[in-house]
């Protein structure tokens, strides 16, 4: 037998309990991840939840950090949409349904949309179409066609722009039904 006061290590795969914060080590924890990375509101409720403070301590902080603009869902939705559309490669549809999962307002996703630099979509959509093309495996060109649309739907672009660049892609092989 185990004496009382030893404390039993977690069985293997389970988690250890995880430490619960105070409100103040909430928000300090919180500041110092907002001042390297911007978050919204919806994951810093996440968060302050998996930290088990009271809802009610958690909205209080999370008005604390709005208020001294540590977060701003606005400011969290424009560095979003700038790092999608450049380094991600993402189109509208796919960064827009991404920010509504994370509770963003749809004026502010709208706001961010619009001052979004979009120069070059069709080039972008066609490297990624490209980058894919060279790794798919297909037996005919119209295989290829159609899952080079199905590709650059899932990443969120126009059906439109994406049948536009996969067509001019198998341009130069044998005819396809109209998709």
């Amino acid at each position: 037998m185990q004496p009382a006061d030893v404390k039993k290590s977690p069985v293997r795969g389970e988690r250890p309990p995880r430490r619960t914060k105070t409100p103040e080590e909430a928000y300090a924890a919180l500041m110092r991840l907002c001042a390297r990375a911007e978050k919204s509101e919806s994951d810093a409720l996440r968060l302050m939840r998996g930290w088990g403070l009271a809802e009610s301590d958690a909205q209080r902080v999370l008005a604390r950090l709005v208020s001294d603009r540590f977060i701003d869902d606005a400011r969290y939705a424009g560095a979003f949409v700038r790092e999608k559309f450049r380094l991600s490669g993402w189109g509208e549809y796919k960064i827009r349904a991404a920010l509504q999962r994370k509770g963003i307002a749809r004026e502010r996703i709208d706001a961010a949309l619009a001052e979004a630099d979009r120069g070059d979509t069709a080039g972008r959509l066609r490297r990624q179409l490209e980058r894919k093309a060279r790794t798919v495996r297909h037996a005919t060109p119209c295989e290829l066609k159609a899952k080079l649309v199905r590709y650059g739907l899932s990443l969120g672009y126009e059906y439109e722009a994406v049948l536009d660049a996969a067509s001019e892609m198998t341009k130069n092989t044998e005819p396809c039904d109209d998709f």
